[in-house]
């Protein structure tokens, strides 16, 4: 697979974010037919018994080394684990690694008060409920009216009990309930371009730099809305599905810049494939503390993903 497969601003842009070293693996994962990654849900199922009912329905799930709960089978088995009691049941979630990941580095503790500040279609927001064994509460906020429902039903079949959802703008909220919330997890709208699928067209169809502007400004609003919304003390964790250094490394410089020592990057230790934040983009330095953050590097397994964990030392009031 070559660059010209893919969108030529893209691919000039892709050569420009990536070590040359990493772009033939990166590339050939826009091509790879992936594995189907689930999640054992804990509030409903023991993970043994999960596991021996897959067996013996004829799946073979494969260990995922850095999360007991996380499982991988070959695509072609996509279909057999969707016709599981399992899956009916709601004992498990199929969630990509990367999707993973964001919880993850958030670490949600049982008791604390927590904002999903983007959660549809509640994946997340379903794994940090299980992560906090239904113990404390999850305020989950999704805009658009057909998701927002989608992340309701997920979250009733997943078992999850500490959820408040609500239909609104992520933007406002922190204007609305500022320094409320122990952890804020933003898995922020995006132009999902470490999603493309060279199989799949409609992957690629919607892309283009102007796109990258316009979610960018709105990626910048619903970041220093969560930070208002987070106690001082409190830890963010900051994520999207695109390469775009505009959509990552640039919100993050300009939240520096706006908030000043308010916040800080902490550093990001990941058991996948990544590289830190770029300090430099299209001629323009950038607050070093952005190489704290990390971008995920995609393969057969796992989508291309960005992560940026954040502290707040004092007060935005």
């Amino acid at each position: 697979m070559t660059l010209a497969s893919l969108p030529a601003a893209f691919a000039d842009r892709l050569t420009r974010i990536l070590p040359a070293d990493q772009l033939p693996g990166v590339l050939a994962s826009f091509a790879a037919v992936k594995d189907v990654a689930f999640r054992i849900n804990t509030l409903k199922a023991d993970p043994d018994r999960v596991l021996t009912a897959l067996r013996a329905a004829g799946l073979d799930p494969r260990p995922v080394s850095w999360s007991p709960l996380a499982w991988v089978l070959p695509a072609a088995d996509k279909r057999a684990l969707t016709e599981t009691p399992a899956f009916y049941a709601g004992e498990i979630y199929i969630q990509n690694l990367a999707s993973q990941l964001a919880p993850w580095v958030l670490d949600p503790q049982p008791g604390e008060m927590v904002l999903d500040l983007a959660a549809a279609p509640g994946g997340k927001t379903c794994q940090m409920a299980a992560m906090m064994a239904n113990q404390g509460q999850i305020s989950a906020v999704e805009p658009v009216r057909d998701r927002y429902f989608r992340l309701k039903n997920n979250l009733e079949q997943q078992g999850v009990s500490i959820a408040r959802t609500y239909q609104k703008d992520g933007r406002a909220v922190g204007a609305l309930v500022p320094e409320r919330f122990d952890r804020v997890l933003l898995d922020a709208p995006c132009s999902s371009e470490a999603r493309f699928d060279l199989n799949d067209a409609s992957s690629m169809a919607h892309w283009s730099p102007a796109k990258v502007r316009e979610v960018a400004h709105k990626q910048k609003r619903l970041l220093l809305s969560a930070i208002h919304a987070l106690k001082p003390g409190g830890v963010l964790v900051y994520s999207t599905c695109s390469f775009a250094p505009e959509e990552n490394e640039c919100i993050l410089h300009a939240t520096l810049r706006s908030l000043g020592d308010a916040v800080q990057l902490e550093a990001v230790s990941l058991p996948v494939a990544h590289q830190p934040g770029l300090t430099e983009w299209d001629g323009k330095a950038l607050n070093p503390a952005v190489a704290h953050s990390v971008r995920v590097l995609p393969d057969a397994l796992i989508d291309g993903f960005f992560l940026a964990r954040l502290v707040k030392r004092q007060s935005t009031r």
